[in-house]
């Protein structure tokens, strides 16, 4: 099938899909005119790719997971390590976010959201600019 049959199937835009292919996650064969076919095979990987991606996890932990997604002989357990770094990295983005919430809550209260030019916000932002240039 071509790219946009294999797009429709695998509820990917085709964009995506030829960058999978460029990044080396997806190898579909070559027609005798040279356009990309995709086989079924191929559709369920990339329906692989898109849920491992919805999960978060970069290109090369998707190359890893379709390594061992391949591999009939793989351990569980190196799945579930890279699993396991992944949800680690997660909670160490919401640690980061939920302090950027806190500091944005707390230069909120503090500005007044008046007519006046003065702006805690500007200035905390100015602040950690003149920092570091110190």
């Amino acid at each position: 099938m071509n790219v946009s049959a294999a797009a429709r199937r695998s509820g990917l835009p085709a964009k995506t899909i030829r960058y999978y292919e460029d990044v080396g996650l997806l190898k579909p064969d070559r027609s005798a005119n040279g356009y990309r076919d995709y086989s079924g095979d191929d559709v369920h990987r990339l329906a692989f790719l898109k849920r491992a991606r919805g999960l978060g996890f970069s290109i090369d932990e998707c190359r890893q997971l379709m390594t061992l997604y391949r591999d009939r002989s793989r351990a569980s357990h190196d799945v579930r390590q890279i699993a396991i770094a992944h949800v680690a990295a997660i909670e160490e983005k919401m640690r980061e976010l939920e302090s950027m919430r806190r500091t944005l809550n707390r230069l909120i209260t503090a500005c007044h959201g008046d007519d006046r030019p003065d702006c805690p916000i500007l200035d905390d932002m100015a602040g950690a600019l003149q920092d570091t240039h110190a």
